[in-house]
């Protein structure tokens, strides 16, 4: 899509709602996401530790753009009360421009 901004959205899954919901601010107020969703509860199954875990969680959505997913990340991970947080930049390819730009617009310092 050419002249669009790089746009990325970053996976994240927390302890619960509010922990996503302080990340998700935090980012927000950093200029390093332009919104973040809370979505949740949710069930994960994974394995820890050698065994099979399941347990409640929320994801957190962050719009931001691929030259803020390193800062971004080293935040989440500063907030997480997880030793080991997911945290997944995933590409936008294509989408509403005028939305695209103001991701791009929202996470550019003041």
């Amino acid at each position: 899509m050419p002249d669009t901004p790089d746009t990325r959205l970053i996976y994240i899954t927390t302890d619960g709602p509010d922990e996503a919901r302080a990340i998700g601010r935090a980012l927000v107020e950093a200029r390093l996401a332009a919104c973040a969703n809370v979505l949740g509860p949710m069930t994960s199954i994974y394995r820890w530790e050698g065994a099979v875990q399941e347990g409640e969680e929320a994801v957190l959505i962050a719009k931001t753009t691929a030259a803020l997913v390193d800062a971004l990340t080293a935040k989440v991970r500063e907030l997480h009360s997880y030793d080991c947080p997911c945290i997944v930049a995933l590409p936008v390819d294509g989408g509403n421009p005028a939305f695209l730009e103001w991701v791009a617009a929202e996470t550019r310092a003041e």
